[in-house]
């Protein structure tokens, strides 16, 4: 049985206090009230803010796996230690193309050169090679 905490699966005793308890309905609950509450909150940002938003969502996945590593250590079974390498690897990809579409999108803000530019730089590769 599993239990969702830190927004990624992780074995029920590895994500509860000791003497705890919750069924699979309630963890169930739990992340379709947070699927619904990300996507109100991810719907109502402004075009402008997506760069930045995404740049914390890395930061926080980043948090999220250095998690699924810690707890993949302290797992028992072996279908908790695959259900983690799964989670890892999911949220491996999700950071590096986090990163990657964050790159493509501050790239489209860049000045492409002109000619003017072309000819400056040449203009100044000519004066370093005479001296």
């Amino acid at each position: 049985m599993f239990g969702i905490a830190a927004g990624t699966l992780l074995p029920i005793g590895a994500a509860e206090a000791p003497g705890s308890s919750m069924d699979l309905i309630t963890e169930l609950t739990i992340l379709v009230l947070a699927a619904f509450v990300g996507f109100e909150v991810i719907s109502k940002v402004p075009n402008t803010l997506h760069t930045p938003l995404m740049s914390a969502t890395n930061a926080i996945h980043g948090i999220v796996l250095l998690g699924g590593l810690l707890v993949i250590g302290q797992a028992s079974g072996a279908f908790d230690k695959v259900i983690l390498v799964i989670a890892i690897a999911f949220g491996t990809i999700n950071i590096v193309g986090g990163f990657l579409v964050t790159d493509r999108m501050l790239e489209m803000f860049k000045r492409k050169p002109t000619k003017e530019d072309a000819k400056k730089r040449e203009a100044r590769e000519r004066a370093e090679v005479r001296a």
